[in-house]
């Protein structure tokens, strides 16, 4: 049985649209797990990530390991709205910021943001000064993907455009910038784009 925690809801409102929610640690809750694992299957169906629900569940029990971050978003019925995880590097002065994934039906509603920022919080907590983030360009969503980067891997990554709807900006909103790129993380043409942020 799970402990009672007090929680308040924080109320996010965009787009005359309000959503009552409350970030907590992920419970370790058979109900909340498969709401999460299933949240990554859908979140990430474009991509080679998460195609089945034992990879989303294994990728979810990892969440609990020792140094890491897992937290989610919930609204008043305990539906996961979100969720957003993290792995300590570097003897905790860095942060790797994996996954973060939102409900498609509640996606550019403030959650994401709310997430990250959460997300920074913890990780001051800890006294991580740095939070980096790997983002897969897997289909063709930025000016990177779906070409030869190299031998001007550093001209293609300063001239990048985001095509359709690729998440680098949604974090370059948050504070985040561009540090590298490794071409051909997930076969040829589609590279891992790396961005970073400082969290002092």
């Amino acid at each position: 049985m799970r402990a009672k925690q007090r929680l308040s809801y924080r109320v996010v409102a965009l787009a005359a649209v309000e959503i009552r929610m409350k970030i907590m640690n992920l419970a370790n809750d058979d109900k909340l797990l498969l709401q999460v694992a299933e949240l990554l299957i859908d979140g990430f169906k474009e991509t080679a990530s998460w195609n089945t629900l034992d990879s989303a569940l294994e990728e979810v029990h990892q969440s609990f390991g020792e140094n890491r971050i897992s937290r989610v978003a919930m609204d008043e019925n305990e539906n996961v709205l979100g969720w957003i995880g993290g792995i300590e590097e570097y003897v905790g002065n860095v942060w790797e910021l994996h996954p973060l994934v939102i409900r498609r039906d509640y996606r550019k509603k403030g959650i994401g943001r709310a997430l990250v920022g959460d997300f920074e919080r913890q990780v001051k907590i800890r006294n991580g000064t740095t939070i980096h983030l790997g983002t897969d360009d897997e289909n063709n969503r930025t000016s990177l993907g779906g070409i030869d980067l190299y031998p001007n891997v550093v001209d293609h990554l300063l001239d990048i455009k985001n095509l359709r709807e690729h998440p680098f900006e949604f974090y370059q909103k948050l504070g985040f910038v561009i540090t590298g790129v490794v071409p051909d993380a997930n076969g040829f043409g589609k590279p891992d784009i790396f961005m970073a942020k400082r969290v002092l």
